[in-house]
């Protein structure tokens, strides 16, 4: 921490492994990538380029020209998958014929799911596709992915989440007034609720020490571990923390914590998310309980989290894509959205392994 802060230490152990596993993935990305139907590669261009957020023209007259929604991901866990899966169902229910399912009034949806494994590369060569197969609507999922397709375009309507911060991507002008062609909901966590989780977990006869896993090129994890910093301030709590550049430095960088805490906290990440049952097994091993910032660790194995779903996120940024696809609205005018609801959950196993007590009532799984 900084000199102004007396009571939290904080040491930036950067773990790198010789080899990363995102190299393997610029080979990998496109083979594994799951196409549902091209945007518009069957249908014809369109001869002028409409406002973000406005109907193309003759919309109003030719309401059963399916829309053209491309889905970039930007790697497989279990919360970016709940946001597609939420998503993908509020669309069919919002009266979209997506996959052959039956559509209200005419309306239909072709979808392009592509994932990028991972490699910033591949993210940004999937939403140039879209941008050349003249997509309506983006929906990016994670804040790499929303980077990359603000990045390819300013006319194309992008919505977005899986996203902590879009002030902090740069994407918007502000989460109240975003401006320009995107919008969304931002999964940001209630982080002081899982720090006091934490908390009630370790002895409670010293000064606490909190470990801090996190991957530090990616920008949502570190807005995470500024708020965590500021919340362990007022609580008086030391906090030493290690940043992964892949999965691969997980169980080194969780070993290095090992003697040095009385437990872990790791935001919403990623790189994480997607080695969470190595982060779990890690965690069990050094007998460090392990509260995280996504239900998808603990899914993985990992102890407990106060979380947001990601799923609802889902269905909550499909509504605003259809009020965008249909004209009502545009995205520079759209307020960035926020979780109404938050949830604890245990893993039951990991609890068992570690002799902590679930409270009486608490949602579990494992």
């Amino acid at each position: 921490m900084t000199s102004n802060r007396h009571d939290a230490i904080r040491t930036q152990s950067v773990c790198l492994s010789r080899r990363s596993m995102l190299g393997a993935c610029i080979i990998a990305s496109f083979g594994g990538s799951i196409l549902l139907t091209g945007c518009g590669e069957d249908a014809a261009k369109k001869t002028a380029a409409a406002p973000a957020g406005a109907p193309a023209a003759g919309a109003a007259a030719a309401t059963n020209v399916a829309k053209k929604i491309g889905i970039v991901q930007l790697i497989t866990h279990e919360a970016l998958d709940d946001a597609v899966r939420g998503f993908r169902e509020r669309l069919t229910e919002l009266g979209y014929a997506v996959d052959g399912a039956a559509g209200k009034d005419g309306k239909a949806a072709t979808i392009d799911l592509q994932n990028a494994h991972g490699d910033t590369a591949t993210l940004q060569a999937i939403v140039s596709r879209f941008v050349s197969n003249d997509c309506d609507l983006i929906y990016a999922v994670s804040t790499p992915a929303l980077q990359a397709a603000a990045r390819a375009t300013r006319t194309i309507p992008i919505v977005a989440t899986a996203v902590t911060s879009f002030e902090r991507a740069k994407v918007v002008k502000s989460d109240a007034k975003p401006g320009g062609n995107v919008t969304g909901v931002s999964n940001a966590g209630p982080i002081d609720k899982q720090l006091e989780l934490l908390l009630s977990m370790l002895p409670q006869d010293a000064a606490p020490a909190v470990g801090v896993l996190y991957t530090a090129s990616e920008d949502n994890s570190l807005v995470q571990v500024e708020r965590l910093r500021a919340a362990a301030e007022k609580k008086g709590v030391k906090l030493v923390e290690t940043a992964v550049a892949s999965v691969n430095d997980i169980q080194q960088c969780v070993a290095s914590l090992a003697g040095k805490v009385s437990g872990i906290w790791v935001p919403t990440d990623n790189v994480l998310a997607s080695g969470s049952p190595i982060l779990a097994k890690s965690a069990a091993q050094a007998k460090i309980p392990l509260v995280a910032g996504d239900l998808s660790f603990v899914q993985g194995g990992c102890l407990a989290t106060v979380t947001v779903s990601h799923y609802e996120l889902g269905r909550m940024t499909a509504e605003m894509g259809v009020e965008i696809l249909e004209g009502r609205a545009k995205p520079g005018d759209m307020p960035i959205g926020s979780a109404k609801t938050t949830k604890t959950v245990w893993n039951k196993a990991a609890a068992e392994a570690l002799g902590i007590k679930i409270p009486e009532g608490a949602e579990v799984i494992g």
